[in-house]
């Protein structure tokens, strides 16, 4: 199958697996002598472990580090992933019941304690700031942590207002260009922003649009403010780091 074919079928973008095929993670089958990607059946059962290790949070150098271990087992990975993913529906159906208890609570229907509005909860660990640490070391992260850790509340309120209102902007211009001087001057603002919490490089913030398409939960996070809008900011990213070096 040519890479179009495979992100019609998968529903990921062309882009996704040209950098899957750049960082080494996913080489298709062969290259034609008309530059095609042709990937194999095994290529797609390789896919298939990426997709169900990226869903569980697993940042994309850790799964290379997993599937390129010559130990690698298939069915064995397979397995780790069900048991993964059952415990990850464990907790969702928790959360589901804490919420629709919450909801009868909300009506007058029942009265909740307080330790009943917080059950399926689980804040034990934090897949984006591990994942952040993997990319680009412990320092930035915790120069990050600190800056915010110092702030009143009412300061990382603002902080989050900000970045929401940098949000919407960006969705505005989803529909132009990544070049654009628009877009670029709204990418300009979010690299600034992001700046206020910690120390990016230009590679780190084009790593970081990046991930915001690689990884579906920032994905339909971002997305949520336009769809379409986690993919323009990885370009205008992209865009903003090339200019800027």
């Amino acid at each position: 199958m040519k890479v179009k074919e495979v992100a019609d079928l998968v529903g990921i973008s062309v882009r996704t697996l040209h950098h899957y095929d750049e960082i080494g993670l996913l080489k298709p089958e062969e290259l034609t002598e008309s530059g095609y990607r042709v990937y194999s059946d095994e290529s797609l059962e390789l896919l298939q472990q990426i997709l169900f290790f990226r869903e569980l949070g697993f940042p994309l150098k850790k799964i290379k580090e997993i599937v390129s271990s010559p130990s690698f087992n298939n069915e064995e990975a397979l397995e780790l992933q069900r048991r993964m993913l059952l415990d990850k529906r464990r907790q969702l159906d928790r959360m589901i019941e804490t919420l629709e208890l919450t909801i009868r609570h909300a009506k007058g229907e029942i009265k909740m304690t307080n330790q009943q509005k917080f059950e399926g909860f689980d804040f034990s660990s934090n897949p984006y700031e591990q994942e952040a640490r993997d990319r680009w070391g412990d320092e930035a992260v915790d120069q990050s942590n600190a800056k915010i850790g110092k702030m009143t509340k009412q300061e990382q309120q603002e902080l989050a207002d900000g970045m929401n209102a940098i949000y919407r902007k960006l969705a505005s211009l989803r529909h132009e260009s990544p070049e654009s001087s628009e877009s670029q001057a709204a990418i300009k603002e979010w690299y600034d922003y992001l700046n206020k919490m910690g120390s990016y490089t230009l590679e780190a913030f084009r790593g970081l649009g990046q991930m915001y398409v690689d990884d579906a939960r920032f994905t339909k996070n971002i997305d949520q403010f336009g769809e379409g809008l986690a993919a323009f900011m990885r370009d205008a990213m992209a865009v903003y780091a090339d200019q800027n070096e």
